[in-house]
């Protein structure tokens, strides 16, 4: 029988820094939670691009955008902008990159497990 668990960032399994970044990761069994800060400057692919050596990320995210402001655009030319209370949902073959001042902080319940890996 599963047991109930709460679990706080502050005492990650796991932690990833990067250029104007900040992951820290949570297990729960086979499902990974992770919490991402991003701040002024960060672009993906230019903060993790390096790290990942892919085109673009190759990720899947399911977020929940606690704050900033988080631009998108996919491969196909589509765009988005998330902002603080937004839910999104980005597939594979994207760029992303924080606007204006404030840090970006997502909780992404899908795609961080393998984000800002060195390839």
């Amino acid at each position: 029988m599963a047991k109930a668990a709460c679990r706080s960032f502050g005492n990650a399994d796991e932690v990833r820094d990067f250029p104007n970044g900040r992951m820290e990761l949570l297990k729960f069994g086979g499902a990974v939670v992770g919490r991402a800060v991003l701040q002024p400057g960060w672009r993906w692919s230019t903060s993790v691009q390096p790290l990942a050596k892919t085109k673009r990320c190759e990720a899947s995210h399911f977020q929940y955008h606690v704050s900033g402001v988080l631009k998108v655009v996919m491969d196909d030319g589509t765009e988005v902008e998330c902002c603080a209370g937004d839910v999104s949902s980005i597939p594979p073959g994207h760029d992303a990159w924080v606007v204006g001042d404030e840090p970006v902080v997502v909780v992404d319940f899908q795609g961080l497990a393998h984000f800002a890996v060195s390839a």
